[in-house]
């Protein structure tokens, strides 16, 4: 056999060569592997044997204890009185311990589903069928197998009181299988050894090993006879020689048969094969020392170079990308080396860029305001593509209306900054057209609407649309000083945020046109129920500008000012059910009338109780003509029972009462309204909303006296 000329070309390829002709190794490796397998085959021929002996010994062991349960039911059976008490008294003091180790729980059950315990507590078992019955009345004893979740099983046997009267019930015993498998005092198992015990479909019910495999699956167990046989079976790459033996029980306990597999791992059956060097002695010191004296700086060579890069490739797998190796050994190892450190400087980049996109798309996709999705998107880009200009374009398709230009700043501290700039749309629309990347550089015939860039020096500007629905909606405008500062794979990076900024966009003004709609609908139901009455016009978007002004002087957060907002504006949402006869009467009410006027906020909230989003305005609409002493209606309830938002309405409610005319009075001076307020401070009106909205009130008069003065002036 000639050797491949190319391949001994390659110096690793010769030391490797050298080494193995030199020393000689091949006839001794020949002989050494004829002799391991032939001492391996004998080890494994004796494993087998040894767990065929055992699993057949630890399965006649089983019979034979079920046979002595089946004799403990006899006893009982035997000696069951009709009085259960007693006996369960009796039982408990001459054969409850020795049952106790074999048994978990014994019980009668002379009806379907109902167990008297005669001590334990059986677990629920299938009930006997029509077959199972007729053993039952041969006077033979019936074991039950129950599969359960996981290598676990219970194990029952069921023994009729009387085979001639199945009146007097069934004694059911649930079995220790601890004690069953021999397991439950002293472990009778040989020496590294699992066992495992199948059920008739040869499911694991029991396994010392906490992962058995999949028995069910293996040919051996489905024979129609087999006493005894072996198997080999492998878990996480560890290899078990196993034997088992089946206890067939069919004709005692009906119950077809139990299989008990014993398995011994290969490391143990094989341990005695390290003697088995002792037999070359002489030769393997021999052949040590010729291939240490010859090899030695060989092997050196070549293994340095590759537990380097073994190192470093698990640094890299745990993402340390600045891993290298230096590899100084003038071969195709330090090729390799050479070849692994671009691989590293490629990958640490690769990763750095998608997790910077990844990071940004969480910032993009997680808001839902426009100006937080330029921003995050800006700043992003700004700092790991080292751009120098990021700008970002936002402008209305329906209406030829300024646009909103957003850009960084030079300096890194002042964040983004924005203006109203006017773009010609048209024009930018036939520019883009379809595209995705538009590239400028700064020969080239550039639109002066991008002239700003130009007066920073940028060299080149690239383009990328935002489209929403196929229609353009805005430009990220990236500029840069180098003009090869642009790769090829930042920019498609850079195209996949645009696209992610395009998606929040969407839903930002989706959710923007819907809070609007909100709002115009809120402010129109208001403006609804103010129109019935000439003297109410306005009346509850005037309490609404109040309520948040109190609302915002006692610190309320921005979530229970938007619920006080809401509740404000529907407060008097109920007087719809009420005619306009009695909201305009001048005189005074009747009992009925009075009766009408006040349901209305029990009306209000019946209105709003199907809407679950104004589950929080609920309790501002019902409670706000509540008093703070307890006095007012439609609960009387007081104090702090009443919602914060019911009571800063309820002051707003009525400073715009009596600030404004009415049909039957006219509207009372501010200061006699101011007097009002503080007389009913802690009866009508919470004493810490009077406060505020007095609060109000003065900074309101300081306004309007400012005003008057700068007027007087001009």
């Amino acid at each position: 056999m000639k050797l491949d000329r190319k391949l001994m070309k390659s110096k690793v390829a010769q030391r490797i060569f050298l080494q193995f002709v030199l020393c000689a190794l091949l006839p001794i490796v020949g002989l050494a592997i004829i002799s391991f397998t032939q001492v391996k085959e004998e080890l494994k021929k004796q494993g087998q044997s040894r767990l065929h002996e055992a699993s057949r010994s630890l399965g006649t062991a089983i019979y034979e204890r079920l046979t002595l349960l089946q004799n403990d039911l006899n006893m009982i059976s035997m000696t069951l009185p009709k009085n259960l008490v007693s006996y369960r008294v009796s039982l408990t003091q001459e054969y409850l311990a020795p049952l106790e180790k074999r048994f978990k729980a014994l019980a009668l059950s002379k009806e379907p589903g109902r167990l008297v315990p005669l001590f334990g507590e059986v677990s629920s078992f299938e009930e006997p069928s029509l077959k199972e019955m007729v053993h039952l009345r041969s006077g033979k004893a019936l074991v039950k197998v129950r599969k359960e979740a996981g290598n676990t099983g219970r194990i029952y046997m069921l023994k009729l009181v009387d085979s001639r009267d199945p009146e007097r019930g069934l004694i059911v015993g649930e079995v220790n299988g601890m004690y069953l498998w021999g397991l439950s005092e002293n472990n009778t198992l040989p020496a590294m050894t699992e066992l495992a015990v199948l059920d008739k479909r040869a499911k694991v019910i029991f396994s010392t090993h906490p992962f058995p495999p999949p028995f069910y699956k293996y040919p051996e167990f489905h024979r129609t006879r087999s006493s005894i046989s072996h198997f080999e079976w492998e878990h996480k790459g560890e290899k078990y020689q196993a034997g088992f033996w089946s206890v067939y029980m069919r004709y005692h306990w009906l119950y077809p048969r139990l299989t008990v597999v014993l398995s011994s791992p290969n490391s143990y059956i094989f341990a005695p094969i390290a003697y088995f060097k002792k037999i070359f002695p002489l030769v393997i010191l021999l052949s040590l020392w010729v291939v240490l004296f010859l090899s030695a700086v060989q092997i050196n060579r070549t293994t340095r170079p590759i537990a380097e890069l073994k190192e470093s490739s698990k640094r890299i797998a745990m993402r340390d990308f600045s891993s290298r190796v230096n590899i100084r050994s003038g071969d195709e190892f330090q090729e390799l080396g050479s070849s692994f450190n671009n691989m590293a400087n490629q990958l640490g980049k690769q990763f750095s860029m998608l997790n910077a996109v990844a990071e940004i798309d969480r910032g993009i996709l997680s808001s839902l305001k426009t100006e937080e999705i330029v921003d995050t998107l800006i700043s992003g880009i700004k700092s790991f593509f080292k751009y120098d200009m990021v700008s970002v374009s936002l402008f209305d398709q329906k209406e030829e209306k300024p646009a909103w230009y957003y850009t960084s700043s030079e300096n890194p501290l002042s964040g983004t900054t924005s203006q109203l700039v006017k773009l010609p749309l048209n024009k930018l629309k036939a520019l883009v057209g379809h595209q995705t990347i538009i590239s400028f550089s700064a020969g080239e015939n550039i639109p002066d609407y991008f002239s700003l860039f130009l007066r920073k020096k940028i060299q080149r500007i690239v383009l990328l649309p935002l489209f929403i629905k196929e229609a353009l909606v805005g430009i990220i405008i990236l500029g840069a000083r180098d003009p090869n500062a642009f790769e090829e794979d930042d920019l498609a990076l850079a195209r996949q945020l645009a696209n992610q900024v395009a998606v929040a966009l969407s839903n930002a003004r989706l959710l923007e046109e819907l809070d609007e709609l909100n709002w115009g609908t809120l402010y129109a139901l208001a403006r609804a129920v103010d129109a019935k009455s000439p003297w109410t016009a306005n009346h509850s978007e005037r309490v609404t500008d109040m309520a948040l002004k109190i609302g915002k002087v006692m610190g309320l957060g921005k979530e229970e000012l938007e619920n006080l907002r809401r509740g404000a504006l529907l407060h008097d949402i109920g007087k719809i059910s009420i005619p306009v006869s009695v909201l305009d009467k001048n005189g005074a009410l009747s009992d009925d009338e009075l009766h009408e006027i006040r349901s209305h906020p029990e009306v209000g909230a019946r209105i709003l109780e199907p809407i679950s989003a104004y589950a929080p305005v609920i309790p501002i609409v019902l409670q706000h003509h509540e008093h703070f002493d307890g006095t007012g209606y439609p609960a009387g309830i007081a104090g702090n029972k009443i919602d914060l938002g019911a009571r800063i309405l309820a002051a707003a409610d009525v400073y715009d009462a009596l600030s404004s005319d009415r049909p039957y009075r006219t509207a009372k001076p501010l200061q006699g309204v101011i007097e009002i307020l503080k007389q009913e401070a802690g009866r009508h009106f919470d004493p810490n909303v009077v406060r505020a909205l007095l609060i109000v009130i003065k900074k309101e008069k300081e306004i309007q006296s400012t005003a008057e003065k700068k007027v007087h002036i001009i």
